[in-house]
């Protein structure tokens, strides 16, 4: 599941998991309390005090920033402009994180419950992003390698709801105050030319000024802003319909026209011949201190990207190994870069029709259906669906599919397959695929944290990238287990997937901390995946936008799989697969740290249990 999948989705989640503070850690990493203990924390002196600092964080989280001003004499009836995040309000806004932060940390967290805890985690994390987001000053850069707030603006049209007067008032309110946006975000993308924090131009879409460039037309009809005022509702006044058509006509002229118009200039004539050159974070000032936080917000850990750099290069060793067996076991004389081409180029991997690969991944996705009560003794109740995500420029950047969740006894979870440029998607990924997104992947392992509830309404609605991106690596490997990979290629597949992760641990720690180019870290994904061309390089350009995330997956499975195996050892004919993966998703998505002590308590409750 990519970022901008995410994104693209608002898949109902909040941001990850970033590191706390020591004396948090500290807490974390003590032996667990007695469960009697535990009990009497959530009834403790400690709990109100917390439970004030944590709902005035989620009330700075929920924030909007200022309006714009209605300028002089205008209309009150359009009062509603957008909002501006400034500079003076995103420092200001960071520095009540920041006392917020201290007075969390000032928390005696031993007398605290484990849902407090975790709840603290969550807390402390959206406080340290917005500190350190705005240490770097990341609002110097408000679009994106391909979008920005110029087409979000676009796009919130077709979004909108358009059903009485008060509804076209604050779309006119925000048609007019667009200018005085674009003009301020183009003040601040000027503060970034000078400070040398840009874009990073080699990952930039080559048809970038296209996203401004299809806004900028001769007349307000013509601009896809004028739909919501062609279809204004019978119901609405005669005397406020004329008006909305007039006022709404002119905010289209008199600002969005000539905003659009005056963003193509400033990102033709000055952004982009200027944007830097490099592509890592660490070429921006501060950026490789950024980029360090952004390692332990992602993992979770303690953890350095000097260390994450070296884990991945031996977990890449050691898959290039198995991969190499089994090269061997289908009996392949040439080389593994000659073997990877034979992958990427025989038609017997890949389909023409999109309908026949996602009728071959909903085969796979019930199939494993069937073998789940093998793994889990507790289930979601929400279905799994499949389907195509829609054909978009996003959709043509990504990978092969996302998850969107579902709502427990509303909407059913959803594997988005991605069926463009459908010959460079290969079967032989198929079933590690579908078991990622699917089940008993993300939709097992979401829709469980969504219908637990017994975890505090704070955690269901945040996640742990680490945790969820985890466990769904480690859960492409439970296929193995229930009967599946039994195709060569496809086991090849499975482990192609998994040095992907793998390779992720280096390219991105590479590319934003060691000074590897783009070109660098496409020709070391190429060597050591069987991932197609298309897909590696639309991968290393996400590694790039979305700095530190994709070390979560690998980082993640790796904890979960040393849980497993710690657990094995410990327990001997104990063990109980479907006991464990209950235990491991008992209290949703957690940081590592929580995971590990889950883990050994459960170890310790099952040793206890009489023979």
């Amino acid at each position: 599941m990519d970022e901008a999948d995410r994104a693209d989705l608002l898949r109902m989640r909040r941001p990850p998991l970033f590191f706390l503070a020591t004396a948090l850690c500290a807490i974390l990493l003590a032996p667990p309390a007695p469960a009697g203990a535990q009990t009497a924390a959530a009834s403790s002196p400690a709990t109100a005090p917390v439970q004030s600092i944590f709902s005035e964080a989620q009330a700075l989280q929920r924030e909007r920033p200022p309006a714009l001003p209605l300028p002089a004499g205008a209309d009150r009836r359009y009062s509603a402009r957008m909002p501006f995040a400034s500079e003076g309000y995103i420092q200001q806004r960071a520095a009540r994180a920041a006392s917020l932060l201290d007075r969390l940390k000032a928390v005696d967290q031993s007398a605290l419950s484990v849902g407090d805890q975790l709840d603290a985690f969550i807390v402390a994390d959206r406080l340290q992003q917005t500190v350190a987001e705005a240490k770097f000053r990341t609002y110097l850069v408000p679009i994106s390698d391909a979008g920005g707030f110029h087409v979000q603006f676009a796009n919130d049209v077709g979004s909108r709801s358009f059903a009485g007067v008060a509804d076209y008032d604050e779309y006119i309110a925000r048609l007019q105050s667009f200018r005085d946006l674009t003009t301020a975000q183009i003040g601040l993308m000027r503060q970034g030319l000078a400070a040398g924090n840009t874009l990073p131009g080699p990952s930039m879409a080559p048809d970038y000024v296209q996203t401004i460039r299809q806004h900028v037309v001769d007349a307000p009809e013509k601009s896809v802003f004028f739909a919501p005022l062609t279809k204004i509702p019978d119901a609405v006044p005669a005397a406020d319909r004329e008006r909305i058509l007039r006022d709404g006509t002119a905010a289209i002229r008199d600002s969005v026209l000539p905003a659009y118009r005056e963003f193509l200039a400033f990102m033709s004539a000055d952004y982009l011949p200027k944007v830097r050159q490099t592509v890592g974070l660490s070429d921006v000032p501060g950026g490789r201190e950024y980029y360090e936080s952004l390692v332990r917000h992602y993992t979770t850990l303690d953890i350095t990207a000097r260390e994450v750099h070296d884990i991945g290069l031996s977990e890449v060793a050691r898959l290039r190994a198995e991969m190499q067996a089994v090269i061997g076991r289908v009996g392949f004389g040439g080389t593994f870069a000659q073997f990877l081409d034979f992958l990427r180029t025989d038609p017997r991997f890949y389909v023409t029709d999109p309908q026949q690969y996602i009728k071959e991944a909903a085969y796979i996705q019930m199939r494993m259906q069937g073998q789940l009560l093998r793994l889990f003794r507790r289930l979601p109740e929400t279905p799994l669906g499949v389907r195509p995500f829609p054909d978009t420029p996003a959709s043509l950047r990504g990978t092969g599919a996302n998850y969107g969740p579902g709502q427990p006894g509303v909407r059913a979870g959803s594997y988005n397959l991605n069926l463009t440029a459908i010959k460079s998607r290969p079967l032989y990924v198929l079933e590690a695929l579908t078991f990622h997104e699917g089940i008993p992947g993300h939709h097992t392992q979401i829709m469980l944290h969504y219908e637990n509830r017994a975890i505090s309404e704070l955690r269901r609605q945040a996640d742990v990238t680490a945790f969820v991106e985890g466990w769904a690596l480690y859960a492409e490997r439970l296929g193995l287990e229930v009967g599946f990979y039994t195709d060569p290629y496809s086991d090849f597949g499975r482990l192609t997937y998994e040095i992907w992760r793998a390779c992720r641990l280096v390219v991105d720690t590479g590319i934003h901390a060691f000074g590897w180019t783009r070109q660098r870290a496409i020709d070391y994904m190429t060597e050591n995946t069987a991932l197609s061309v298309h897909e590696v390089t639309t991968e290393v350009d996400r590694y790039i936008r979305s700095r530190g995330q994709a070390l979560a997956y690998k980082m993640g499975e790796l904890r979960i799989t040393a849980a497993r195996r710690r657990a094995e050892q410990a327990l001997g004919p104990k063990f109980d697969v479907r006991d464990f993966h209950d235990a491991v998703l008992s209290q949703g998505s957690v940081p590592l740290v929580f995971l590990d002590r889950q883990v050994d308590q459960w170890i310790g409750g099952v040793k206890a249990r009489p023979q």
